[in-house]
């Protein structure tokens, strides 16, 4: 259904879309099946959009932006092509904006161009989005930065040991296993009197590998993200010695997020699991052993391609 008062140019539009009022669209565009594009809205020519998307009132599409299925665009968000916009002068080519499948963008946020948000992703309403935005991630602010994870078809469940598991770290399990496939969360030994408080652990007895490196987190501000990626066969074995961070794990279909912020607790993430390592405290330190050594290629640091070795989707 195409509105009587909108002037729509454009001959590639799926079945099943609906342009409402008031809503122009160049004849270059695409728009795919199922979709909905709300009053007052302006497509310019190159833009591609996907099936199932909806497009809020008051949202206009420049030159450049791409947006796959199932995509949502809140109402007046605005999209930008150019940086250094000036009067009269047009650039030879724009930069792609990519709307990766599943995200959602709150109303009346700001997407500079060249941007790419992440499948899943969430912007959070009046954010101005100028970096990347990884898949799942929430992010929100000005500039926005990422507040946490989530999944669109199943929400995150996160653990706080000990203060959310119902039981003081005393009376917590040698090993607590997580959803995610292979993740367990491990006590270490610790000891404490009037010198201080001593935390120590065998080696080859006590951790689930033999480590051959290890390597030090720390100095990160709290607004910055580290991690994205998994291993083909390194295992990792976390511990956060000093402060606090959360890590979020994901195998493909489960996802948990855990708060390390006592030196006696280890979390251990098998190949083939997404780490992500965030909300730095100020003070910390995050102590991580690996089962390998560096190799560049053992890194799957592309989401989908990580999806698709997990076997969690098929596409």
């Amino acid at each position: 259904m195409i509105h009587s008062s909108s002037q729509v140019e454009a001959k590639r539009i799926g079945s099943g879309t609906t342009i409402w009022q008031f809503v122009v669209i160049l004849e270059g565009a695409e728009i795919g099946s199922d979709c909905n594009i709300c009053s007052h809205c302006f497509i310019e020519n190159n833009v591609r959009i996907g099936n199932r998307v909806t497009v809020k009132s008051g949202v206009q599409m420049w030159d450049g932006i791409v947006i796959d299925d199932d995509v949502f665009v809140g109402p007046n968000v605005t999209f930008t092509n150019d940086l250094w916009p000036r009067s009269k002068q047009h650039l030879s080519s724009y930069p792609t904006t990519h709307l990766k499948r599943g995200a959602s963008i709150g109303a009346g946020s700001v997407i500079l161009p060249g941007i790419s948000i992440g499948s899943g992703a969430m912007v959070g309403a009046g954010s101005v989005v100028t970096k990347d935005v990884p898949p799942q991630a929430m992010v929100y602010g000005n500039p926005a930065r990422i507040i946490g994870y989530a999944k669109s078809d199943a929400p995150v469940r996160s653990q706080h040991f000990p203060a959310d598991s119902g039981s003081s770290l005393n009376q917590m399990p040698e090993t607590l296993k997580s959803s995610v496939q292979g993740v367990y969360l491990l006590k270490l030994s610790s000891f404490a009197d009037l010198r201080g408080s001593l935390c120590v652990a065998d080696v080859a007895k006590d951790l689930p590998f033999t480590p051959q490196r290890f390597f030090i987190v720390h100095d990160v501000p709290s607004k910055y993200v580290r991690g994205e990626h998994a291993h083909h066969v390194c295992e990792q074995f976390l511990v956060c010695a000093a402060g606090s961070c959360s890590v979020v794990v994901d195998d493909g279909c489960e996802r948990e997020e855990f708060r390390l912020d006592v030196p006696n607790l280890g979390l251990y993430l098998p190949p083939l699991v997404w780490g992500i390592q965030y909300k730095f405290s100020p003070s910390a330190s995050l102590l991580v052993f690996a089962s390998h050594p560096y190799d560049p290629d053992d890194y799957i640091r592309d989401y989908n391609k990580f999806l698709l070795l997990s076997g969690s989707t098929s596409s």
